[in-house]
């Protein structure tokens, strides 16, 4: 009968010995996290269709309504000697704006101080000489090293640099990056430009 109760006494024993290890195992062990989310292997590339810039009237343009379109951004000026640009760029805009083409253009005085005039000055300059159509935006600068550079100019010369002079133009695709650059005497009825538009529209 002792042989028993010693035996049961050892069992119990171990059983305890038993509980109190699991017990010292369980609140050794951290509490289980979840594993952070894998971060996106690419951020999102940002899109000329995220702008945004105020019209020469001065109301907010959302360029989300030009998705999908090719646009071609253009800085003006009203006293330079490419000024008549405005002439090929309106009959551009007219030939190419039904496949998709929209020409956009920034005033600008950082060249020659050749853009002195205020908005209403500008359009009504664009719209009696030349019978611009096209939408124009209020007076911008372009360049970094200028305070207040404008974020359209920030994303266009990103990759192909800063306007050298009056009427550069940059040409972005329908998915909204900057495809090429043309100088100030790439006029716009010049077949290199017309060639890029064109391939840039199929």
């Amino acid at each position: 009968m002792q042989a028993r109760a010693d035996k049961r006494h050892s069992l119990g024993h171990l059983r305890g010995m038993l509980y109190i290890a699991l017990l010292a195992a369980l609140v050794a062990t951290p509490t289980a996290t979840k594993a952070p989310k894998a971060k996106a292997s690419k951020e999102k590339i940002m899109s000329f269709f995220d702008l945004e810039a105020e019209t020469i009237d001065g109301e907010t343009q959302s360029f989300e309504a030009y998705k999908g379109k090719v646009v071609l951004v253009v800085n003006t000026a009203s006293q330079c000697g490419f000024t008549p640009q405005y002439g090929g760029l309106e009959a551009l805009f007219k030939e190419y704006k039904d496949k998709g083409l929209v020409i956009l253009g920034f005033p600008s005085n950082d060249f020659g101080a050749q853009e002195p005039g205020n908005a209403s000055e500008i359009k009504e300059f664009c719209s009696a000489r030349y019978g611009v159509s096209f939408p124009m935006f209020e007076k911008v600068k372009t360049k970094a090293k200028t305070q207040g550079q404008s974020p359209v100019y920030k994303f266009v010369t990103a990759k192909y640099g800063e306007p050298e002079w009056n009427f550069h133009k940059y040409l972005i695709g329908r998915d909204g990056q900057v495809r090429r650059a043309f100088p100030s005497k790439v006029a716009p009825e010049s077949p290199e430009l017309r060639a890029a538009i064109e391939a840039a529209l199929k």
